[in-house]
């Protein structure tokens, strides 16, 4: 594990109160300085390579529902679980770059899932929710705020039609981490079964990667990338991490052609219309 409790901690103490407690900074004139709100995640969150296309992380479209000013650095990686994205320095990286007052949303699962792989496998209600706390106690040390998501769910329905949890203890595990903790909550799992259920199975294909060669029920095409990044904007309005004037376009339609996928290699900070 690269970061351990004790070292968040001590990170923390150099901290001004009024940092830590508000969360707000200044810079040196005086004036409140922009934030940045970093997501920690997986590939349903992460920015995409044009030979990926046309598949879509969420994150890529979060920021045309902020307001011009407000910076998304989309950490997201393909693959990822919360253990095994912390293991690889990419949580001390983030934290590197995190300023007081700036935003760090984590959502992870699916990769936690994965019980054959010890490179990634979690235990939801031990080790998965302790990897989490690391990120919560690394973005406070900084005086950054922590915002827990539970993981947007897969297309998945049974023989009766009914949007079916693919999760298991997760996202009870994560509520409950929000709760201990006093984390902002995004419940991103419950919302976004209750979006495929109200869809339904076959028009939720047009929000998911199916084309003519994959049927790809886990990763979004650019339409439910746009839905699943309205659920978050909306989430981060209702819990109030975001204010009203923080937030647009929650109810207009996103022209899918904003989606672009660059030509290679990656990058923490997408590529943004702020029009």
């Amino acid at each position: 594990m690269s970061l351990t409790r004790r070292q968040v901690s001590a990170a923390g103490l150099g901290l001004p109160l009024a940092l830590a407690v508000t969360g707000t900074a200044r810079a040196a004139t005086g004036r409140p300085r922009p934030r940045t709100l970093h997501i920690a995640g997986d590939s349903t969150a992460a920015r995409k390579d044009a030979d990926a296309a046309p598949e879509t992380g969420w994150g890529t479209a979060l920021p045309f529902l902020l307001r011009p000013g407000l910076e998304v650095a989309n950490h997201a990686v393909n693959g990822r679980s919360a253990k095994s994205f912390a293991d690889e320095g990419r949580l001390d990286a983030i934290l590197a770059a995190v300023r007081p007052g700036d935003l760090l949303l984590i959502q992870f699962a699916h990769n936690d899932q994965k019980a054959t792989d010890p490179a990634r496998y979690t235990e939801p209600w031990t080790t998965y929710r302790e990897y989490l706390r690391l990120y919560v106690d690394g973005a406070r040390a900084h005086g950054a705020r922590p915002v827990l998501a539970t993981p947007v769910e897969r297309r998945r329905f049974d023989a009766g039609g009914a949007a079916v949890p693919s999760h298991g203890d997760y996202p009870a595990a994560m509520r409950a981490l929000a709760r201990r903790e006093g984390v902002a909550l995004l419940d991103i799992q419950a919302l976004s079964l209750a979006l495929w259920q109200e869809l339904g199975a076959e028009e939720t294909k047009k929000y998911f990667n199916w084309t003519a060669t994959e049927q790809d029920n886990t990763h979004f095409n650019p339409p439910g990338a746009i839905a699943v990044a309205r659920l978050v904007a909306r989430e981060l309005l209702r819990t109030r991490v975001l204010a009203p004037r923080d937030v647009r376009r929650l109810d207009e339609v996103i022209p899918e052609s904003w989606i672009t996928w660059p030509d290679g290699g990656t990058t923490a900070r997408p590529a943004a219309r702020t029009g």
